[in-house]
């Protein structure tokens, strides 16, 4: 089969359509054939050798693919059967023709759905819904924080905000973006490149703050975050796009604040509590993403790349302007 490869980190260039020798499902463990996958930060540091992937996980990009199901291996339920369209988030490994899932990590497409857009859904919204539910412990009427609001993990984030009958405040770096994550439910947007993410904030909540905030910045946010983060409110990390170095009396201003930090990374965590988080996510928000649903979900994508012009997708990536997903569409 054909797979995303480079021989060393590096620079995008260093990545190409390889010929590599096609999985085989184990115990309990689907063949899936894909047909779109899509480009995740972790992907970029992987490919620059700074995010391995855990232990016993394909070393092949691709934190989540859609396709269907091509094979069973022994000892399956007999939940899924040759032809079902299914999307999963993975290990590592979609991006390329076939892929290995455990049968409990799959989820059904959307009635209707593309594979195209369905491969926008499982990384960034169970991401979102994990960090929302699982980690902050969202409550209706809350005010939510949402940095990078036009990320994949951003757009999903505001519209489980609303599902949830809470608040999506959002900071973004262009008007374009703002506008984006407008058109998607947040109640407010800030630029934080040419204005105080913080002041604004707290101008917006009228000096009360926000309950819960969504960093996937780290280091160079940690002051503004807890001068608009409320009394008991959540920080929660999943990122350091600036770094994780902090300078400055962080621990004394988390304290007055009676606030708390959760950090969390999908990727590692472990089968049981991921398969919880999807059987949740599979009940609860999925049924949104299809038509006659009130609300309705959509999974915004930004640009789709044939796999072989994956390094093309990657440059893209770096250039931070996509709003949305980046899609790899795997050839047939």
């Amino acid at each position: 089969m054909f797979a995303a490869y480079f021989e060393c980190p590096g620079g995008p260039e260093n990545l190409y359509m390889k010929e590599v020798m096609k999985p085989d499902p184990g115990e309990g463990e689907v063949l899936v054939k894909v047909s779109a996958s899509a480009l995740n930060r972790a992907d970029l540091l992987q490919r620059r050798g700074k995010y391995p992937p855990p232990k016993g996980a394909s070393d092949i990009l691709g934190l989540e693919a859609a396709g269907s199901v091509a094979g069973l291996g022994p000892g399956c339920s007999g939940r899924w059967k040759i032809g079902d369209a299914v999307m999963a988030l993975l290990s590592g490994g979609g991006q390329a023709q076939y892929v290995t899932v455990p049968e409990g990590f799959l989820m059904p497409l959307p009635k209707d759905m593309t594979f195209i857009k369905a491969a926008a859904i499982p990384e960034a919204w169970l991401t979102a819904f994990q960090l929302l539910h699982f980690v902050g412990k969202v409550q209706e009427g809350e005010r939510v924080l949402i940095h990078a609001g036009a990320s994949g993990v951003g757009m999903a984030a505001i519209q489980l905000v609303r599902l949830a009958k809470a608040i999506p405040i959002v900071t973004a770096g262009t008007q374009e973006k703002l506008e984006a994550t407008a058109n998607a439910g947040a109640a407010a947007g800030f630029n934080y490149k040419n204005e105080d993410f913080s002041e604004m904030v707290l101008e917006f909540t009228q000096g009360s703050g926000v309950d819960i905030i969504l960093d996937c910045v780290g280091a160079s946010y940690w002051e503004k975050n807890l001068n608009c983060l409320s009394t008991d409110g959540r920080w929660i990390i999943y990122g350091l796009l600036s770094g994780g170095e902090v300078h400055g009396d962080l621990l004394a201003r988390l304290l007055s604040k009676r606030a708390s930090i959760h950090t969390s990374l999908l990727r590692s965590r472990d089968k049981e509590a991921s398969t919880g988080y999807k059987q949740a996510f599979t009940e609860e928000v999925l049924p949104h993403f299809s038509g006659g649903a009130s609300p309705r979900l959509q999974p915004l994508v930004d640009s789709v790349y044939p796999l072989h012009a994956i390094a093309e997708a990657h440059r893209a990536m770096e250039e931070n302007k996509n709003i949305g997903k980046i899609v790899i569409e795997i050839p047939v």
